[in-house]
């Protein structure tokens, strides 16, 4: 029992002294091993032509606008325009029944006439003394008074008759023949669309970038032939005590009618132009909660003394983006070689290998296929 319990002991020992040894030599093999270079682009910084802006939502109004209604009580008689249709000003929209008023304007013209009459008579009279003058005040006082009933059935004749406040385009059809309508009944809307206008807010610090008479855009990004130039027109007289926001409106052209009231788009002002400023894609920025950092790349040499390029990762502060792209406001020089894809799996000091055969888009105004 003795010699069996001590041939398992020293098959044990000699197990662990060959696995002793293994481990020995992996841990021996991973030190000098070094992984192989990233594959990564990269992008030598210039100085360049940086056009700011300030860019924000803005939703568009009409230079007019609302629901065309009736202000009398009536039955409609006549329909004279369809949905969606573009009318001038004075053009008739709706007739309501005016039957009853256009009898009581016939009578008040009979007696107004018949007034003009009694007034000529009396002034005839009292030209040869043969009456006194308080009948010929009276006589054309009463003309006055029946002219001015004429007047009255005349203007109630007009409200009957509703048409276009002003040029615009109208929306769908409210209303039917035969219907009966309540004062402040909607007929239909109506807006104004050419020029059409572009409402928004800007935080009180850009208050000086809307100046009226500043130049602005607009630009959707599923609709890119909406896109077009305009100016600031009105500012509001005070900025929100809520938001510490002004009102702004710009006045935009419209002939086409692509442009329609409600619509939310985004609006541009374009600010100077500054020189000497270095962009990088925005694929180079690495974004963490301790900052935003890019690689560098740097010289550096191999253990067996061979030229190698390695990275190093500098802190940065980030401006304003354009597209693809983004302003550095400092952290980096004009020169500096900046690793544009791939930083995801750098880590400082790592070994870069440089293939730019295939860089990262970088542009101001990107297109993307199929957008």
């Amino acid at each position: 029992m003795l010699f069996m319990l001590l041939c398992v002991a020293l098959a044990v020992a000699g197990i662990g002294y060959v696995k002793f040894k293994q481990i020995q030599s992996a841990i021996a093999m991973g030190k000098s091993f070094a992984p192989p270079p990233a594959a990564v682009t990269t992008q030598i910084l210039q100085p360049e032509v940086w056009e700011p802006s300030i860019k924000i939502i803005g939703t568009l109004k009409a230079l007019q606008g609302g629901n065309v209604s009736t202000d009398l009580a009536g039955i409609v008689a006549e329909i004279a325009f369809e949905s969606g249709k573009v009318v001038s000003k004075g053009e008739l929209l709706v007739q309501l029944n005016s039957e009853q008023e256009k009898a009581q304007l016939a009578a008040a013209e009979a007696r107004r006439d018949l007034a003009k009459l009694e007034a000529k008579r009396k002034r005839e009279l009292q030209a040869q003394n043969a009456a006194p003058a308080s009948e010929r005040d009276a006589a054309e006082a009463e003309l006055r008074r029946a002219e001015a009933a004429c007047a009255e059935m005349g203007a109630l004749l007009a409200r009957k008759r509703i048409t276009a406040p002003f040029d615009g385009v109208l929306g769908i059809r409210l209303v039917s023949l035969g219907q009966f309508l309540n004062p402040g009944a909607p007929i239909a809307t109506m807006h104004s669309l050419d020029p059409i206008l572009v409402q928004f807010n800007l935080p009180q610090q850009q208050l000086a970038a809307a100046t009226p008479g500043r130049p602005l855009r607009i630009l959707s990004e599923d609709r890119p032939e909406i896109a077009r130039n305009g100016l600031v027109t009105a500012l509001d007289s005070q900025v929100s005590e809520a938001s510490r926001a002004i009102a702004v409106e710009g006045t935009l052209p419209n002939p086409d009618k692509l442009l329609r009231p409600g619509m939310f788009v985004n609006v541009e002002i374009p600010l100077p132009k500054e020189d000497g400023v270095l962009v990088v894609p925005a694929s180079a920025i690495s974004y963490a909660p301790f900052g935003d950092s890019v690689f560098v790349v740097k010289e550096g040499s191999s253990p067996d003394g061979k030229p190698t390029k390695t990275v190093a990762q500098q802190f940065v502060k980030v401006g304003q983006n354009r597209g693809d792209q983004i302003r550095i406001l400092s952290g980096l020089a004009p020169g500096d070689e900046v690793v544009t894809s791939g930083v995801f799996k750098l880590r400082p000091g790592a070994e870069v290998q440089i293939n730019n055969s295939v860089r990262p888009a970088s542009e101001a105004a990107p297109r993307p296929p199929n957008s």
